[in-house]
C-alpha cells in the first residue's frame, strides 16, 4: 500500500526543501513526478533545479517542454495527474490534488506552513488520505530545517 507523508515547510522554501528529497529519491532508485497546481510554478521549479547547486543539477524533464515525450528522465515536473515515467513516488506541492495515487510507493504531500491556506488544504487531504486507509506521516522541518517525525 503507498506509503502518504506530509511534510510541513516551517524553515525553508519549497525550491530549498525539495531538491534534497529528490536526491534522497533518486539515491534510492525511485523515480519521481513533481506535481505542481500551476504552470508558472512548474516551470520556476523546472529551472531551479537546473542551477540550484553550483556543482551539480537535478537531472530531470518538464511537461510543456520540447522533450515531454521522453520518459527516461528520473525526475518529471508537471502539472497533470498522470505518470509519463513510470515513478514510484509522488511530490504534491503548491496545492495541488493528485489521482490514482495507490500506483505509488510514496506520496508526499508538501506544504508551507507560513500560508494558512495551504495548511488548511493539507489538513484537508489528511483527512481524505486517513478515511481511505492510508498508513500517514507527518513530518516537520525543526529550527535548522532538518525534518522530524511528528506523528
Amino acid at each position: 500500500m503507498t506509503e502518504v507523508l506530509f511534510y510541513h515547510l516551517t524553515e525553508h522554501t519549497l525550491e530549498r526543501a525539495l531538491p534534497g528529497l529528490l536526491e534522497r529519491s533518486l539515491e534510492r532508485g525511485w523515480k519521481v513526478v513533481v506535481q505542481s497546481s500551476r504552470d508558472t510554478h512548474r516551470d520556476g521549479l523546472n529551472e531551479h533545479l537546473w542551477a540550484y547547486q553550483a556543482d551539480s543539477f537535478l537531472p530531470h524533464g518538464c511537461q510543456g517542454n520540447d522533450d515531454e515525450t521522453q520518459t527516461d528522465h528520473p525526475i518529471w515536473l508537471t502539472t497533470a495527474t498522470d505518470n509519463p515515467i513510470g515513478a514510484e513516488v509522488r511530490f504534491v506541492v503548491d496545492g495541488a490534488v493528485p489521482e490514482g495515487t495507490e500506483n505509488y510507493e510514496r506520496l508526499i504531500y508538501m506544504f508551507d506552513g507560513r500560508d494558512e491556506d495551504a495548511v488548511a488544504a493539507a489538513r484537508g487531504r489528511w483527512k481524505i488520505e486517513k478515511e481511505a486507509g492510508y498508513d500517514l506521516a507527518y513530518w516537520q522541518q525543526d529550527e535548522e530545517g532538518r525534518w522530524a517525525k511528528k506523528a
